[in-house]
């Protein structure tokens, strides 16, 4: 007969943080939400990685691309780049990450001379940008011929068919830099020249990057972006338990400072070959964390495989069918408790410290504190991050609203058959996630930067200004689902701002 657990999981929105005492010392500006992103043993001076910020993207292909990457190391987290990709594509995303220099942008709006005005709006409808290169082949790295910017066009005075060529901005009328220019020598071109952006390109007119007035004041403004010893942002990558000896070597020699193994379910043998031909191959140097698992088995088996990290959780991300389909799972609260208790038990026994990521479950911004006080070291977000503009998907309006596409590694539109291969076919058997739509919520910094405050504004009700620190006093109590409707707006009518009039 199966063995049954004697009490329910329980997800994020069945519990509530009980407030401590709150010293004259726990104000936000105070908080510190470093926290470690690899395994470190008792006595070491400090984690081999840390990130400033407890977040990271999660490997999926609407998610992580290069531009995910690079704004959310700004911010201080890391971006696992999706390894649903040749390996080649995915080592070449890594790899312009780890060579991408802080206010040097690739263009991601490109036109050829021949295009329309329609395929102007059009571009700038999909992307939301006003400044866009013109080459000769309409890509990022072509001759650049000019720039069309707002002040190029008239949509009233102008047809749809009207050929770019004909209004932009041409080369001979740009001021441009060459490439090997610092960023204060093109911020000072910019500001004598008064110009909103400085086209950089080499010395056969290829655009190379570009660099934008409104950045200046951001490159001031980004005190915990994480870059390594060489200065470069800090970056992550997918791998799968199938072609880990061609993929791990070509993001090593890319870059990538931390790799994470891609499945839905990592109590496995398919794990266990992939850690001990890492460690065989590359030792400890190669970083590399594993999952998903939701009990203390899967914790301990990852662990004593030589998991660098441990994520926890099947079947409660937004976009995954996998509890319907297949019956598996745990309530991310739950599975997370049953985790980190292991993780303790083990650090005790060994001196080994294995940070554990909390991955799927999180819907509120509270849920990303009760992540942490359970004990989680850090949290992987996918439907968070998918709604912001370095998403890798378009933007579209549907019903009046502005929404990003967002579909799940086990859909028929990704096809990520690794992520759920148990030794058979290399086929996907039958769908695991949906493809759907988020609402757009603008940029990632503005975003994180709200998120965050409220993180830090929670941990000081608990008087704690660490993350170990609300691990150690946080006081956590079950809610009955008639509290969880007291705890929002109930029994008044709200009013509708758009259309009150004073």
């Amino acid at each position: 007969m199966a063995y049954f657990y004697s009490e329910p999981s329980h997800t994020f929105s069945e519990y509530l943080l009980v407030p401590g005492y709150s010293s004259e010392e726990c104000i936000p500006d105070n908080v510190s939400l470093r926290t470690p992103v690899v395994k470190f043993r008792k006595g070491e001076e400090k984690c081999p990685l840390t990130m400033n910020i407890p977040m990271v993207s999660a490997i999926m292909q609407s998610v992580s691309g290069e531009r995910m990457a690079i704004a959310l190391a700004t911010e201080g987290g890391i971006s696992f780049i999706y390894g649903s990709q040749s390996v080649e594509s995915e080592a070449a995303m890594v790899a312009r990450v780890k060579k991408y220099k802080a206010g040097f942008v690739t263009s991601d709006s490109n036109l050829r001379p021949d295009q329309t005005l329609a395929d102007v709006l059009a571009l700038k409808e999909a992307t939301g940008h006003n400044t866009m290169a013109v080459t000769d082949d309409g890509t990022s790295g072509g001759v650049l011929l000019g720039i069309v910017t707002g002040r190029d066009y008239r949509v009233t005075r102008m047809g749809p068919d009207t050929k770019v060529s004909e209004f932009m901005t041409p080369f001979e009328a740009l001021v441009t830099a060459h490439e090997g220019i610092t960023l204060p020598e093109c911020n000072d071109l910019i500001w004598e020249h008064k110009l909103n952006s400085l086209p950089i390109i080499d010395d056969e007119q290829h655009l190379k990057y570009f660099v934008f007035r409104k950045d200046y004041s951001s490159n001031k403004e980004n005190p915990n972006e994480l870059l390594d010893a060489e200065k470069r942002y800090i970056v992550g990558a997918g791998i799968n338990t199938r072609d880990y000896a061609e993929r791990v070597p070509a993001l090593v020699e890319a870059g990538a400072d931390v790799l994470c193994i891609d499945s839905s379910e990592g109590f496995s043998a398919w794990q266990k070959l992939t850690l001990a031909w890492i460690r065989e191959k590359y030792g400890d140097s190669v970083k590399v964390g594993a999952g998903n698992v939701v009990d203390r088995e899967g914790f301990r088996f990852l662990a004593e495989c030589g998991a660098d990290f441990v994520k926890v959780g099947i079947g409660g991300g937004s976009i995954c069918i996998t509890r319907e389909t297949k019956g598996i799972g745990r309530g991310q609260a739950t599975a997370l408790i049953e985790v980190c208790q292991a993780r303790d038990e083990y650090y005790k026994e060994t001196g080994v410290y294995v940070p554990v990521c909390s991955d799927g479950g999180i819907v509120h911004d509270y849920h990303i504190t009760l992540a942490l006080a359970m004990g989680a070291d850090f949290v992987m977000l996918g439907r968070y991050f998918s709604r912001f503009d370095e998403s890798p998907t378009d933007r579209l309006m549907i019903n009046g609203n502005y929404v990003k596409e967002y579909w799940g590694e086990g859909s028929n539109r990704a096809r990520n058959w690794q992520r759920y291969d148990l030794g058979g076919g290399k086929k996907l058997s039958f769908e695991e996630g949906v493809d759907s739509y988020v609402p757009y919520a603008g940029s990632l910094k503005d975003n994180v930067s709200m998120t965050l405050s409220k993180v830090r504004h929670t941990m000081c009700n608990c008087g704690a200004l660490s993350i170990p620190e609300l691990q150690q006093k946080a006081r956590l109590t079950l809610v009955s689902a008639t509290s969880i409707v007291e705890g929002g707006a109930h029994d008044v009518i709200l009013r509708d701002n758009s259309k009150a009039t004073k």
